[in-house]
């Protein structure tokens, strides 16, 4: 037992002792600057290892160079973009989604291995890249972003003999886009992408974009609704200061990149989808025309329908956009088209009152200046303001347009048969003296003359000449009719105006 004791002390004590003396070679290890006299000769991995040692490479610190004063420079860095992918923008959450690659370029000349007769570039993925400085980018109006893939697949690191340094990466990111519907469904929208410095200022690094093909785009690339008709690139300087803290608490000046795409919105399918159904659907309105004016449910069921209809249309075509509070093209579309659905409805109201009315309407002329005037504001009988010529024994003249005969001026003969070849006079007693008055209102005078059965004129007043009749009688069911009759051809004579004036509208503003 003792023998066992002493051998588990003996191997625990070595152990020990092994084990401080391989730390201790490897800190000496570590301490000591791995030699380059041999690394033409040495594996691209070994090569890397040893120019990124601590001794000779500290990746915390940016690049640098001199100028002939011996003042530190700035270190510049050359961008790239290739947009794979643009998603249509999303109105609602004012965004737009990029795929792109994502290429970045420098010099650090304490990477470079020219001078150890190796003329071959390394490249690398996450692995290289973690070794060696990068400068820290960001998209200044993003929402969200990400590697794609996994960070191994889709970040490749190049290393050049000269050390210039390539960083690729692809990336998607959800940036945010203002956007203007005041010309919906006839906008444009410029949607921006902005980089900047977020760790050195413009005393450390600049950003700049590459001189040849700075941005360019896949040419399988397309866009259902939209159509990109141009791009630009800009850079400029970004002030940070106590109220702009988008670089953290930095005060100072940061580079910036931005680049510009101009989309204009393909009006294709909401010419078949929004416009040319909501015509269809104002022309049905106008159907009740042609029904008769009594005809109540038929006509409020197309109109109410038509409205119904009309409503859910243009409510599924805006309900992707923000509410914003100032007039959209698409909403005078909307309010114009409702007006004239709304104004069948009006029109039917109005012929139905008009329709079931008692009494006749006198007119002056039969035209749509005193027929409106006399439905508005309806004239008493003619009997009821006679004055001296109110006796039961005398009656107006009046003269019917079509051949139309009213119940009030119809004149029955003793069979009780509307005699038809009294030219619609009022026929009294014939033991009766038969006295006619023929009358014309004139502006300052009236005219009247008076005929008795021997045939001998007696002159109201001989100054003036006899004025033939100028009045004449229709039912309200003619009116009503002769109303509907004119909005037949009033409606969509309106509509065609409101249709130019818009579409010339759309394409002035």
């Amino acid at each position: 037992m003792m023998n066992l004791h002493l051998n588990q002390t003996f191997w625990i004590t070595l152990i020990l002792v092994l084990s401080i003396w391989t730390s201790v070679g490897v800190q000496a290890e570590e301490e000591e600057c791995p030699s380059m006299a041999d690394a033409g000769s040495l594996q691209q991995t070994q090569l890397i290892q040893r120019l990124t040692h601590v001794c000779r490479y500290d990746r915390l610190e940016r690049p640098f160079e001199y100028d002939s004063d011996g003042k530190r420079l700035p270190i510049v860095v050359k961008t790239r973009i290739y947009v794979y992918f643009l998603q249509n923008l999303n109105s609602d959450l004012l965004q737009f989604k990029m795929h792109a690659l994502l290429q970045l370029r420098f010099q650090d000349k304490r990477l470079a291995y020219k001078a150890f007769n190796r003329s071959d570039n390394i490249l690398g993925q996450k692995h290289l890249s973690e070794r060696l400085w990068l400068p820290h980018i960001f998209f200044a109006n993003e929402r969200e972003s990400s590697i794609l893939g996994t960070d191994e697949k889709d970040v490749l690191t190049s290393l050049s003999p000269e050390g210039n340094v390539i960083i690729s990466t692809r990336m998607q990111a959800s940036l945010y886009c203002w956007m203007n519907f005041q010309k919906f469904p006839f906008d444009q929208q410029f949607c921006s992408t902005v980089l900047e410095s977020w760790m050195y200022n413009t005393s450390d690094l600049i950003l700049e974009w590459e001189p040849h093909t700075p941005i360019s785009f896949d040419p399988e690339m397309r866009l259902t609704e939209y159509n990109m008709a141009q791009f630009w690139h800009n850079t400029t300087i970004v002030e940070s200061d106590g109220n702009n803290l988008r670089h953290g608490a930095f005060a100072g000046n940061y580079s910036s990149l931005s680049f510009t795409v101009n989309l204009k919105r393909e009006i294709g399918f909401y010419l078949l989808d929004y416009y040319l159904p909501s015509m269809m659907i104002v022309a049905i309105s106008w159907v009740s025309f042609w029904l008769q004016a009594d005809a109540s449910p038929p006509r409020i069921m197309l109109g109410t329908s038509t409205m119904l209809s009309f409503i859910t249309l243009s409510s599924s075509q805006s309900k992707n956009l923000p509410k914003v509070s100032y007039i959209k093209v698409s909403e005078v579309w909307f309010l114009g088209c409702t007006f004239f659905i709304f104004g069948s409805l009006v029109e039917f109201a109005f012929v139905n009152t008009i329709w079931r009315r008692k009494e006749n309407i006198e007119l002056k002329k039969v035209n749509s200046k005193y027929i409106i005037k006399s439905t508005l504001t309806p004239r008493p009988a003619r009997r009821q303001i006679g004055g001296s010529l109110s006796n039961e024994s005398r009656a107006r003249s009046c003269s019917s347009l079509d051949n139309i005969v009213s119940s009030t001026e119809s004149v029955r003969n003793g069979n009780g048969t509307v005699n038809q070849g009294f030219n619609n006079y009022l026929t009294v007693h014939p033991n009766l003296p038969i006295i006619r008055t023929e009358c014309a209102e004139a502006d300052t005078v009236s005219i009247c003359s008076a005929r008795t059965n021997n045939d001998h004129i007696v002159d109201v007043d001989k100054d003036k000449k006899d004025t033939p009749p100028t009045f004449t009688t229709m039912t309200p069911q003619e009116i009503a009719m002769w109303i509907d009759r004119r909005s037949r051809f009033l409606f969509p004579a309106m509509f065609l105006a409101f249709n130019a004036l818009y579409w010339t509208f759309v394409y002035v503003l």
